[in-house]
């Protein structure tokens, strides 16, 4: 499948498709939106709030919320402000997550199937990593931005004139709903 991939970046390149997309690095409308990773989300958001290549950081990882107050999320929004005059920050969950009622249990149980050693699971336990709980989902999405918008506005070294709001996007409308 990746080779496929490959072959259709390869024409791409040759047809010279990307000169469409061309922009710079700065984003137009001085947004960072922060996202679930879900693949429903990849044409829907950009569409539903009609933003192009160039417009926006989008920045995506599973459930579209922060857990850790120095992880690579919140160290790309730093970036994006700091560093690309980003000035409003979205936080958009989405209607039927996959990390909503995710088990760390269960995602140990499979990566022991998937024939991750015992020895490994220790050791990062041993490392003072709880993975039962950095493994476990969220179990109410509206709960999880809010959170998760809380811990942007509050971080220590996010400047206060930064806008940061909530919202949850209808997975199969793209209906965005705020939440306060």
């Amino acid at each position: 499948m990746i080779e496929q991939l490959l072959e259709y970046n390869r024409q791409f390149v040759e047809s010279k498709a990307y000169e469409k997309y061309a922009t710079s690095k700065y984003p137009d409308k001085k947004i960072a939106i922060v996202t679930c990773m879900d693949t429903r989300l990849v044409k829907l958001l950009p569409a539903a709030l009609g933003i192009k290549n160039g417009d926006v950081k989008i920045i995506k990882n599973a459930g579209g919320t922060i857990t850790n107050p120095f992880d690579s999320t919140v160290r790309s929004l730093l970036v994006a402000v700091y560093e690309l005059g980003v000035t409003e920050v979205m936080i958009i969950g989405h209607t039927t997550c996959g990390v909503q009622g995710m088990d760390g249990d269960e995602m140990l149980h499979l990566m022991r199937e998937r024939g991750i050693d015992e020895e490994h699971i220790s050791l990062m336990q041993h490392c003072g990593i709880d993975l039962k709980s950095w493994l476990h989902g969220f179990d109410d999405t509206e709960s999880a931005i809010l959170e998760t918008v809380d811990l942007v506005r509050n971080h220590p070294l996010m400047p206060k004139d930064i806008t940061v709001r909530g919202y949850i996007m209808d997975s199969v409308t793209g209906l965005l709903t705020p939440i306060e």
